[in-house]
């Protein structure tokens, strides 16, 4: 099928240019030239260094740290390719951030992930691909159709191609317990569920009440080669306390995955200390060599993306792709 737009141009921002270069290198194309820089006063400036006009343009940044450089590089090339007569603006954001903030838990707060939406399609973004976001309903922040993928099928099928018949998966939480289930149905394994929950009030040193959170499992697990699941992961504490309570419980070995490998602050340290067996992830987010161990495997989402690519821009329908991508067991 012929797309409606001329040729097929993809830019990138600084933050995963690895990224962008193999998306362009499975669709056969080059990674087109854009040159940002930051100015001594820390203003961004981004400059096209070829025409756009009536071309179909794929605008590749993962939002991470730096993140408000990234989000402004976005936002920046966005605008750029909008004033400089591009047939039709694409936002490929692997990584959407400020996920957890898209909804009003307590007073006088905002819904940052509302905000972000707005100033992507203020700034030019005609469509959205993203993967896995952390809060389904930020789709609806958008009035732009927004393609949200998961990249979870191909989590699924590394662990598939191993061959367990003594695995379970395990949700580290209740509110990731139905893409976890989804992730247990594929492979063809039950799941168990770890839940935290609060004891009643006591009195600490200084007077104040606290509530100590108490985490339990909902499974059995003993004996069993665990898979916690998560969409990301951050710190790493809230998935090593889940790490401990399986071993615990006497399950015997504990593997993780997640698609978008966060992993700031003392994660990486955390993690390669910790009794997790392998994590597997995705390269949604750049992993510098200091964040890579022995431990570590990563997934690349480049041939996803670049399929999404070619499929927007010839007019096909993306949705076949969750029917490609879909595990056999599923049917």
């Amino acid at each position: 099928m012929t797309s409606r737009f001329d040729e097929l141009r993809v830019f990138s921002g600084n933050s995963h240019p690895e990224l962008a270069q193999a998306i362009c290198d499975r669709l056969g194309l080059p990674l087109n030239h854009a040159s940002i820089k930051k100015f001594v006063n820390d203003n961004i400036f981004v400059k096209l260094h070829e025409s756009v006009r009536e071309k179909d343009v794929f605008v590749i940044q993962s939002l991470c740290p730096p993140l408000s450089d990234s989000i402004m590089e976005m936002l920046i090339l966005l605008d750029t390719c909008k004033r400089a007569s591009a047939g039709r603006v694409t936002a490929i954001i692997p990584y959407y951030a400020y996920g957890r903030t898209d909804k009003k838990d307590q007073p006088r707060v905002p819904i940052t992930a509302r905000l972000l939406a707005d100033m992507i399609q203020v700034a030019g973004a005609q469509q959205i691909v993203t993967l896995d976001l952390h809060a389904g309903q930020i789709q609806g922040f958008f009035s732009v159709p927004v393609n949200e993928l998961s990249a979870l099928s191909l989590l699924v099928r590394y662990f598939d191609a191993k061959g367990w018949d003594n695995a379970i998966v395990v949700s580290p939480d209740m509110g990731f317990a139905k893409r976890a289930r989804n992730f247990a149905e594929m492979l063809g394994v039950p799941l168990a569920i770890a839940e935290k929950r609060r004891l009643q009030n006591l009195a600490s040193q200084d007077g104040n009440l606290t509530s100590p959170e108490v985490l339990n499992l909902i499974g059995e697990v003993k004996g069993m080669r665990c898979i916690v699941v998560d969409d990301e992961i951050a710190t790493g504490g809230s998935m090593l306390e889940v790490v401990h309570l399986l071993i615990q419980r006497g399950a015997e070995e504990v593997y993780a995955c997640c698609v978008h490998p966060v992993l700031v602050g003392p994660a990486v340290e955390r993690l390669r200390a910790s009794p997790i067996k392998e994590l597997v992830t995705t390269d949604t987010l750049p992993l510098p060599p200091e964040k890579r161990w022995p431990g570590l495997t990563v997934i690349s989402v480049s041939n996803l993306l670049a399929e999404v690519i070619q499929r927007i821009h010839s007019g096909i329908s993306v949705d076949n792709i969750f029917q490609l991508h879909r595990h056999p067991a599923l049917g």
